[in-house]
């Protein structure tokens, strides 16, 4: 390919800019929207990967119907005896309500000695004085969006507790967590696990559930069948299913894929008419009379080709870029709370950049192979006509 090529490449291109720009926003918004969702998508398919990676195995909650209820600590031997479990920690936690404001926190109560229940939260305390937070009895850690709330609400650094029974609770905010978790940890409030038993009214002697870790895989799925085997009310989840639970939840927002294609489909179908109507009136005469100056076939599909990959260019970097700066940069306003919801405590998250080529790749593919599709087919059909019959 010659100097003289891409200048009348230029030059054609200059000579349709009209036609051309339409074009050119037209894919930055469909590319645009298609990436926004693809970046969001996996970047949390990222931070919930990240976050599973310190949680246990297994965990064992005990069901009364659909509902799960409270647990005695009794189980833990029975646990202990099962050849594999590495090791059983008792989990405290549960939804602490406040009804007039139509809003919730996650208690967790959290043994900060017990090595499991420090793994767990490695990332999140690790750079935090333990003895400093055990000098005060009322100590709590609170996500970003419990944070909010208490400023909002004007809690300051002190807010209070209502026991099932009534009794009131003060509790000191210590720290807020990281950010970078806010994802997870969002309405999460973490206190030792005496005190959230108090708060949620939990028995002394019982736990909302039993986590442990079974070392070799290969024996999951009989340390499942021996952990069942214990009582008929029993239910026994490991990690691989936690992840598929959000994996689900975050993926499959049907109506809003759905809504998404449609648009990708519309907008695709709108480019391929403008593309056949055009070409079969001013492209069908310029084709022809590149035709009857001596341009053969091959000549004429390489210009329409290099003029649809520079417009295909152009827009893909465009789009590609401004949906980089809206869900990294911004945060994703709106689109993020068709994933997150926004009915409890709202979720401001830091979405964490993941640079995919595989899926950058395919963003370009969905949109380059249907454009470039729909001006080569056209074009070919013409170009194979008599030059006079396309200039009529």
């Amino acid at each position: 390919m010659n100097s003289p090529f891409f200048r009348f490449l230029l030059l054609s291109f200059y000579s349709e800019k009209a036609k051309q720009i339409t074009v050119i926003i037209f894919s930055i918004i469909i590319i645009f929207i298609l990436s926004s969702v693809l970046f969001l998508s996996t970047s949390m398919h990222y931070s919930i990967t990240e976050a599973l990676k310190y949680q246990p195995d297994f965990i064992v909650q005990k069901m009364a119907g659909d509902r799960r209820v409270n647990i005695s600590e009794r189980v833990t031997d029975e646990l202990i005896e099962i050849p594999s479990i590495a090791k059983v920690t008792p989990r405290v936690y549960g939804r602490y309500f406040l009804k007039p404001l139509g809003k919730s926190f996650l208690v967790v109560g959290v043994d900060f000695f017990d090595v499991q229940s420090h793994r767990g939260l490695e990332k999140i305390i690790d750079n935090m004085d333990l003895n400093k937070f055990f000098k005060r009895r009322d100590n709590m850690l609170v996500g970003e969006g419990v944070d909010r709330f208490m400023r909002e609400h004007h809690y300051d650094n002190n807010m209070t507790f209502f026991t099932p029974k009534g009794k009131a609770i003060t509790l000191h905010k210590f720290a807020t967590l990281p950010k970078n978790s806010e994802l997870v940890s969002s309405d999460m409030v973490i206190v030792p696990i005496d005190l959230a038993k108090k708060i949620l009214g939990i028995k002394r002697r019982e736990v909302s559930d039993f986590a442990f870790n079974v070392p070799n895989i290969l024996e999951w799925e009989i340390v499942t069948i021996k952990v069942s085997a214990l009582d008929y009310d029993l239910r026994v989840i490991n990690k691989k299913e936690s992840y598929k639970a959000y994996a689900e939840f975050f993926d499959f927002k049907g109506g809003f894929f759905l809504s998404i294609f449609l648009i990708v489909l519309i907008s695709f179908s709108l480019i391929l008419y403008q593309r056949y109507s055009q070409l079969y009136s001013t492209e069908r005469r310029n084709i022809g009379v590149l035709r009857a100056l001596g341009w053969s076939i091959k000549d004429t599909l390489k210009l329409k080709f290099f003029e649809a990959l520079l417009v295909v260019f152009i827009s893909y970097t465009i789009g590609v870029s401004l949906a980089y700066i809206f869900v990294y940069i911004f945060h994703a306003p709106i689109l993020k709370n068709i994933f997150l919801g926004s009915s409890n405590i709202m979720v401001e998250p830091t979405f964490v950049p993941v640079i995919d080529i595989f899926l950058l790749s395919s963003i370009f593919l969905l949109y380059a192979i249907p454009f470039i599709a729909s001006v080569i087919i056209p074009v070919w059909r013409i170009s194979t006509t008599n030059p006079k019959e396309a200039m009529r």
